[in-house]
Formats: C-alpha cells, sequence, structure tokens
C-alpha cells in the first residue's frame, strides 16, 4: 500500500476514511480485520501504507472473494461497493457458521434498498454497525481522480452500446460523491456541442444528484453553494491532444515506456529485473513529472554530481554503471541514489525513443496541430507537412496519429484522400481506427450537413516553448477562462447557477493576479473540478497543476473515468465498431 500523500485529494480521502471507519473502529480497543473488495482495496493503496493500518489497530487486511480462516474472537470491519456480489459475499461469511465475532459495514456509496434489506434479513444480528461514506471515486494523484472504469469509453461511445443511460448515471453518482468528500456544493456548466448530447446528460444527472445529497445538511438546514464550480467536457472537445508525441517526462514516459499500473520495469547493469513504482511516495517524480524531458535529461545527472561532490567522489559521465559502484561505496546513500539511478535509466529509455523516432515525428506533428511552424509561419499545406511522415518507416501507430492530426487540422478530409491515406498505412482491414472517430462527435468526413466550429484558440506566441512542444491542450485555455470568469454561457451553458464569485463580475486577469481585490479574496480557496467524458491525458493532468500555481487564489481538480495513453486510445477507437456489446452492471465496473 502507498504512503499516505502529504497534500491534495489523497490526504482528504486518508482523512475521510479515519474519520469515518477508523473513528467508529477505535471505539473499541480491540485489534480488528479488514476485509476489502477490488475497488477499496484499489482506493485504500491509493491513499495509506499498512503501518497506517496497523496504527489504526487493524492487524489483517483481508479480500472479500478469497477464501478465509474464521477468527471467532475478532471483529471485523467491512469496505466494500455497494454490489449484490459484495454483499452475497458478506453474508456467506456469517449465515450458517459465522466466520467473526460481529461485522462493522461501510459501503462506499449509497447502498439499494433491496441489498440492504438482503443483508438486514440474513445476518443482521452479526452486524454492528452499517454506514455509506460516499467514496466511490479513486484518488490518482494530489489534483487528479479517476472513476476507475476504463470500460465507460465504449458503453458512452459505441454505437451498439445499450448502456449509455446506465453508464453516465453512474459516473454521476460517483462525482457526487467526489463533491461531497471535498465538501463541495458547485455550480454545474458543461461544454455545449450541436453533435454530442453527452456533457449536457452528465451534468443534469450530476446537477439533480448534488440537489438531492444536500436537500438537508447535518444541522437540518439547506446547504448553500460552495466557492466551486464543476465544468463537464467530452473527449472530442479536444482530439488533438490525447494523439501527440508529448515531450514532459510523465507522458511522454507512459506513451512510449511500457507501464502498466505505474509500474516500470527495467534491467539493471547485472541484467535482474527491476521494478518501481511512480507515485507520489516518490519526492523526485512529483519534481520532475511535468518537466520536458531535456530538463529532465540535464537535472538528474546534476543531482546525482551533487551527492558524489557531497562525498568526494571524483567527477566524470553519469552512467547507470557508475552509480552502481557508487552505491556499493556509500551505503547511507542508497536511497537517495536509487531513486536518481530509476529516473536516469527512465529518462535514458524516453530518449532511446525520442533519439530512433519522435524527434522526426514531433515537427510535423507539432506544425499540424499548431496550424503554423516555429517561426509562426502559417501552414498552407499541411499534405506537405503529412507526407514525409507516411514515406518514412514510421510504425503503424505513428502513422496514423500523423494522418488524424492532418484530418484534425482541416476539421475532415474527402473519402478520396482518406482512402489514400489508409492505403499507405496499410490499414485497409483496420480503417476503424480514423473512421470512428466520428463516434466522438470528431469530424472525419467533410460533409455540409456536419457542423464543426473549431475552438479559438488563445495567442502563446509571447510564451517560452520548446520548438517541439509548441501545442497546448485546450483544456488549459478553458482552465484560465474559467478561472477569469471569461468562459462564454453560449458554448458553457449553466446547468445551476454558480455562487457569486463565479458570476462572471469583477473578473481578475492574469495581468492583475498579484493586485488585491475583492474578487480575489472571494475566491481564495475555491475549487474547479473538470470532468472529462471519456478519458483525460497525462498533459491535460499537468495543465491542472499549472493554472493552480499560476492562479494561486483557486485549485483545479480534473478527473475522468479513466486516464488515456495514445496507443490504448487508438485501440479503444477502433473497437467501438466491435458489437453488439454484453449488457453492462454495476458490479463489472466495480469488481472487474
Amino acid at each position: 500500500m502507498a504512503a499516505v500523500s502529504d497534500h491534495g485529494l489523497k490526504r482528504i480521502v486518508w482523512k475521510r476514511i479515519k474519520d469515518t471507519i477508523i473513528a467508529d473502529c477505535k471505539k473499541s480497543e480491540v485489534w480488528k480485520i479488514l476485509i476489502l473488495d477490488p475497488f477499496t482495496t484499489k482506493l485504500l493503496s491509493s491513499c495509506c501504507k499498512m503501518s497506517d493500518l496497523m496504527e489504526e489497530r487493524i492487524t489483517i487486511v483481508e479480500d472479500l472473494f478469497k477464501s478465509r480462516e474464521p477468527v471467532l474472537e475478532m471483529k471485523a470491519i467491512y469496505f466494500m461497493t455497494p454490489t449484490s456480489k459484495c454483499v452475497d459475499a458478506f453474508i456467506a461469511d456469517f449465515k450458517s457458521k459465522p466466520k467473526y465475532k460481529s461485522a462493522y459495514v461501510y459501503f462506499t456509496d449509497y447502498c439499494p434498498d433491496d441489498l440492504f434489506n438482503k443483508m438486514k434479513s440474513s445476518c443482521a444480528k452479526h452486524i454492528r454497525v452499517c454506514k455509506e461514506i460516499n467514496i466511490s471515486f479513486l484518488p490518482q494523484e494530489a489534483q487528479v481522480f479517476t472513476c476507475d472504469d476504463p470500460g465507460a469509453f465504449r458503453r458512452i461511445y459505441s454505437p451498439h452500446s445499450q448502456d449509455k443511460s446506465k453508464t453516465l448515471e453512474t459516473l454521476a453518482d460517483q462525482l457526487v460523491t467526489l463533491c461531497a468528500t471535498l465538501n463541495e456544493y458547485p455550480g454545474v456548466r458543461y461544454k455545449k456541442d450541436n453533435n454530442m448530447q453527452n456533457a449536457k446528460t452528465l451534468a443534469e444527472l450530476v446537477d439533480n444528484k448534488l440537489a438531492r445529497h444536500y436537500e438537508l445538511d447535518d444541522s437540518g438546514k439547506k446547504k448553500e453553494k460552495t466557492q466551486a464550480q464543476l465544468l463537464i467536457v467530452e473527449r472530442g472537445f479536444d482530439p488533438v491532444s490525447p494523439i501527440l508525441h508529448e515531450l514532459t517526462y510523465q507522458a511522454m514516459a507512459y506513451d512510449l515506456i511500457d507501464i502498466q499500473n505505474d509500474t516500470y520495469r527495467y534491467k539493471s547493469k547485472d541484467g535482474s529485473e527491476k521494478h518501481a513504482l511512480l507515485n507520489e511516495d516518490d519526492m523526485l517524480w512529483v519534481k520532475l513529472r511535468h518537466h520536458h524531458i531535456a530538463e529532465v535529461s540535464e537535472q538528474i545527472p546534476k543531482m546525482v554530481k551533487e551527492i558524489s561532490a557531497s562525498k568526494k567522489q571524483p567527477d566524470g559521465k553519469i552512467t547507470i554503471s557508475n552509480l552502481a559502484q557508487m552505491m556499493k561505496k556509500m551505503p547511507s546513500f542508497r536511497k537517495q541514489l536509487t531513486e536518481k539511478t530509476i529516473h536516469l535509466q527512465l529518462a535514458e529509455d524516453c530518449m532511446k525513443h525520442f533519439s530512433n523516432n519522435v524527434e522526426k515525428l514531433c515537427k510535423a506533428e507539432q506544425d499540424l496541430a499548431v496550424g503554423a511552424d516555429a517561426d509562426g509561419t502559417k501552414v498552407k499545406d499541411p499534405m506537405r507537412t503529412l507526407l514525409p511522415v507516411l514515406l518514412n518507416p514510421f510504425s503503424k501507430h505513428d502513422k496514423i496519429r500523423a494522418v488524424l492530426l492532418y484530418i484534425f487540422s482541416l476539421s475532415g478530409t474527402t473519402d478520396e484522400n482518406l482512402n489514400k491515406f489508409i492505403q499507405h498505412v496499410k490499414i485497409e482491414d483496420e480503417r476503424e481506427f480514423i473512421l470512428n472517430w466520428k463516434e466522438l462527435g470528431v469530424p472525419i468526413i467533410t460533409t455540409a450537413s456536419f457542423f464543426s466550429r473549431k475552438p479559438n484558440r488563445k495567442d502563446r506566441s509571447q510564451e517560452e516553448t520548446y520548438n517541439l512542444s509548441r501545442w497546448t491542450p485546450v483544456i488549459k485555455d478553458v482552465m484560465e477562462d474559467a478561472v477569469e470568469n471569461k468562459l462564454d454561457s453560449r458554448d458553457w451553458p449553466h446547468q445551476s447557477e454558480c455562487p457569486a464569485a463565479w458570476n462572471g463580475s469583477g473578473a481578475v486577469s492574469a495581468r492583475q493576479r498579484n493586485k488585491p481585490s475583492t474578487q480575489d479574496d472571494r475566491r481564495t480557496g475555491s475549487r474547479l473540478i473538470i470532468f472529462v467524458i471519456g478519458g483525460i491525458t497525462y498533459s491535460e493532468m499537468r495543465c491542472a497543476y499549472e493554472v493552480t500555481q499560476a492562479v494561486k487564489s483557486c485549485e483545479v481538480i480534473v478527473g475522468s473515468s479513466h486516464i488515456l495513453t495514445p496507443i490504448g486510445l487508438l485501440e479503444d477507437i477502433k473497437a467501438l465498431s466491435k458489437g453488439p456489446m454484453e449488457t453492462f452492471t454495476v458490479e463489472e465496473r466495480s469488481n472487474a
């Protein structure tokens, strides 16, 4: 299990768990067993470690669905999702022969009456506590959450799905638990799209469920709106960011290296397999993850040199084998050096890919995405930019990414052009990689009936950027405009009115940010929450931290059903035309 994060969502979630589950259990000074399902295992792993649980007198953590030995003298805490699969497993523990002395039951979310009554009728005498604690999301990072549901993408966007409504309903419930955990009652807005209705539908659902949730607070009064705003957008609002090769450390690593479950596997100098967890316990990762790879490649060797200088080690080129030697000579610095070794290795892996292929692709990708070259000269003929990529021996996925950027730059292409691209890339049997973007409301074939308006982009020509990293995700424009009250209500209708600080009067511009103002005072400690239907990218996650850092008076939190990688998204897009789909149940989301 992970260590407790010192800040952000993870700390808030752990505090909530301590104030509910742990506080109840502390009333009796006996050691207890904690029983979790797959979702609550992930949830607890994201915000605490085993030693934190031991401190709270929890001695064993068990899997709800695995065979367990009875421990009749101990009380058991069940922390689980309110699904029939979980409830049946719980009942089985007590129905004929109880496994534990008694049960303290905590559901992540609202438990339907039929399941509650089933539990009550089967084993009420064994249940000491039964509560719903309203946490059915995962705190992924300090300012990032997910609903832990990659399958939502297909259920929402596949033309064969029969479960879109149920999926949006479940996402709405999860978003309400996020707001409840943050103790926020936000005003809700959504991105209007004439071709797609999912953002509007989800905004309505969330707003209605929030109103019901906050009908009465603990003192019996109706809760007022807090200084928060929730924006809901669909993945199709920015198809470029998930497809580009990103050169900031975290986004680049997850795109180019096979990192599963945040675990980076690599071979050490002696050939042995090693693995490292890339999460917020690794402070070097937190420090470097949003930096450009050029800076990361420069900074890590510098850090190592500082360590070696402090131990009077001879200077020289920093390599993995040098580090291994230093670690043998300096056991006290082993932890610091291990951290640096991991990131030196990961940065080297990223740079290898960059030198081999990515560097050549990046210029064309950036020119197509931005619509201009590094000197600011407008790209007049995007086909001339694309052709060298198609004629070079790049991978199938890389060529598809470039073709898509060409199509996005023109808001669609002709059937004739598309067929030529498909032959060039040799995907005659896999044209869904490109065609299925239409399911996200992204124009692929130019037609008179399909109305598409490209968003007006902010002028960032004065900002310092690397030539191969000129693109800024559209979501960053949205964040900055939202914080400055500049979102146009024709594009961003209000599902519910926002509190005074977000009402558009007396907006604070970026240039005036440091001047004291009543608006700024009113907004201090406020939150902007953005939810992207269909997955969020690492570059968009980075924007939340950048805008929070720049504005300081408002914290930006972003989330989605899951986090995207470019190849993963392409495969998901291709799979949209597979059908008919099996019916979705909430159990599959929680316990898959």
